[in-house]
């Protein structure tokens, strides 16, 4: 299988608590998810203190049926959609993960990257613990069932104060659903109404597909417990002063129509586009987006710089995780399977190209091509993002330093690469005022984890997660 050229949807978690249709209220909220994970589904719901789990490898739609959901009856549940960032591809890493503690069944799904993961396994390990799966998920369950705790909450706190990382969590208990984000809040989890029930759901747009209310975010560092009988109670086990929340939700991952962190995502990424014309003007007859994720900065970028918009790509919406591969001698049939330029809007033109990013370099490199073929005269690419220089260890899979393409090279080089006649990116200023970020903010201790672009990790690295660690090396992008 060919390297992926881009960075990789993490995953995505949802839970109900109060409804006698918890289980399909959980699939249409992972459905709305499905963005965040292409790899697996699954649902756990709890129902007369007997829990009942369905996994499955693919889609929501194209894996989860009538039968599966009439087969998890009950008034709680959780749900998950995976791709995997610690652990292999198999059914046996789908989520929730369920177990049979003291206090009862318990089941865990989770949204993130532990980075102390080796330590505690071989701790755990040494111990006598046994692992079933490869995913970082099933820490929470051998800390949960190792603690001395009196209840299954004294016993979560406890796991939730041993691992470090980033963590968006929930958890199915007998008698209350816990939603937990990690004290620097990397990864975002939300709270939601439903007339009597309550929703957790890593986007708010899962909340409206079921025309929910959106209450508020879970706040970093705190667990939520949300009782059978419609309670709440927040207990804040570890608030640090200064969370860092993922910047490249906003830039990328988030669905469009989300909110999150306080903004919307769709005005953010506008406003990318919009500084991104300030910083980086040219002269061009057309705006052309990579769709879909490069379309609202291409939007913002052509409101700035009055140069008509143009959809000059179009995008496939059939691709699925493989596909059959003709003859070497169809050049870039991965792209074109994906894209594919009109032609007599491109013929004799200068455009300008706008994406969320460059990662290897050698996707964009091939669009640029594609463009140039169907006849455009000038290809100027425009990122909505700063120079990816450092992999991510918090939840987005990302290649290793040595294989981003920003990590060793400059600006003109990755320019000559891609074939562009220009080449610019949005500066982290720039990124930062466009999320909302301005210098008062920055004093009152404000901030996001800008790690992919920066280095600067605000949780501390204590292991090279799938050997992605910060060395040093020259990217050697496919040509």
């Amino acid at each position: 299988m060919p390297e992926i050229d881009g960075f990789r949807d993490e995953c995505g978690v949802a839970a109900v608590v109060g409804h006698d249709e918890a289980a399909h209220l959980t699939y249409l909220m992972l459905h709305a998810l499905q963005h965040r994970g292409q790899e697996s589904v699954g649902i756990s719901t709890l129902e007369h203190g007997a829990m009942q789990t369905v996994r499955k490898m693919g889609r929501v739609a194209e894996v989860l049926g009538e039968k599966d959901l009439q087969g998890l009856p009950g008034r709680m549940s959780i749900g998950h959609v995976r791709y995997s960032t610690t652990g292999d591809s198999s059914p046996r890493n789908a989520q929730p993960i369920p177990v049979e503690l003291r206090f009862g069944p318990v089941a865990f799904a989770h949204n993130g990257n532990l980075t102390n993961t080796q330590e505690l396994k071989t701790a755990l390990e040494a111990d006598g613990s046994i692992f079933h799966t490869s995913s970082d998920t099933e820490l929470f369950a051998h800390l949960s069932a190792r603690s001395r705790a009196s209840s299954i909450e004294g016993a979560l706190m406890e796991a939730f104060s041993r691992v470090e990382g980033a963590y968006s969590l929930v958890v199915l208990t007998p008698d209350a659903v816990y939603a937990a984000r990690d004290p620097m809040g990397v990864r975002p989890l939300v709270l939601g109404r439903l007339k009597d029930a309550w929703l957790v759901a890593s986007e708010t747009c899962a909340l409206d597909l079921i025309r929910a209310e959106f209450v508020r975010e879970i706040e970093p560092g705190e667990t939520l417990r949300i009782g059978a009988d419609g309670s709440l109670r927040s207990i804040n086990a570890e608030r640090r002063p200064e969370p860092a929340p993922c910047v490249f939700e906003l830039v990328y991952f988030a669905r469009p129509d989300s909110q999150l962190f306080g903004r919307s995502v769709y005005e953010t990424r506008v406003e990318l586009g919009r500084r991104l014309a300030e910083e980086h003007p040219v002269e061009a007859d057309l705006v052309l987006p990579v769709p879909d994720s490069g379309v609202p900065a291409a939007l913002g970028y052509a409101k700035a710089s009055g140069i008509p918009f143009e959809l000059g790509l179009v995008r496939s919406h059939y691709i699925g995780r493989t596909f059959i591969e003709p003859s070497q001698s169809i050049r870039h049939f991965g792209v074109k399977l994906k894209l594919n330029p009109i032609t007599h809007l491109l013929k004799g033109k200068r455009v300008i190209v706008v994406d969320d990013s460059i990662v290897r370099g050698t996707t964009c490199r091939k669009i640029i091509k594609m463009i140039r073929e169907a006849g455009a005269t000038e290809v100027h690419f425009r990122v909505a993002s700063p120079p990816t220089r450092w992999p991510c260890f918090y939840g987005i899979d990302t290649p290793r330093r040595r294989d981003l393409i920003a990590a060793t090279h400059d600006l003109d080089e990755v320019a000559r690469y891609i074939t562009a006649d220009s080449l610019g990116y949005v500066s982290l200023e720039g990124l930062r005022r466009a999320c909302g970020l301005d210098a008062a903010s920055e004093r009152a201790g404000r901030r996001f984890c800008e790690a992919c672009f920066t280095g600067a990790y605000p949780i501390p690295i204590t292991e090279s997660l799938e050997g992605k660690g910060p060395e040093s090396g020259t990217p050697t992008p496919s040509t």
